[in-house]
């Protein structure tokens, strides 16, 4: 399965991870740059995306996400464990390499997640 990475230069800098599953991308904003191993990233989940948009790079005019989308990475993807609390999957990309983790952190919100790079 693809996925890939865009780099969003909108009213807030942040990186969007997008996974190929169920037919679309299924997506998150990641706030800061990628975990290396060991660190902890919020990553806040967003509508899912068409799978034609996981290689957009251009301008978005208007509305929400305006500014400029950079493809940053993108490669093939292991699902390694998928359940509705965790996302465990392995990265070969282009800039990235490894096994990430997805985990459920209802703490803070309904839709936010905590991203750790695990080897």
């Amino acid at each position: 399965m693809k996925f890939s990475i865009q780099e969003h230069f909108a009213k807030r800098h942040h990186f969007d991870l997008r996974l190929e599953m169920d037919g679309v991308a299924k997506s998150w904003a990641i706030p800061k740059n990628f975990p290396e191993k060991g660190d902890k990233r919020l990553a806040i989940q967003v509508e899912d995306h068409s799978l034609d948009y996981m290689e957009f790079e251009g301008i978005i005019e208007e509305g929400y996400g305006k500014g400029v989308v950079k493809l940053w990475d993108k490669g093939e993807y292991e699902l390694l464990k998928r359940s509705e609390r965790e996302i465990k999957f392995k990265l070969n990309g282009e800039k990235l390499k490894g096994t990430f983790v997805l985990l459920k952190f209802e703490k803070l919100g309904k839709d936010a997640w905590l991203l750790m790079k695990l080897s």
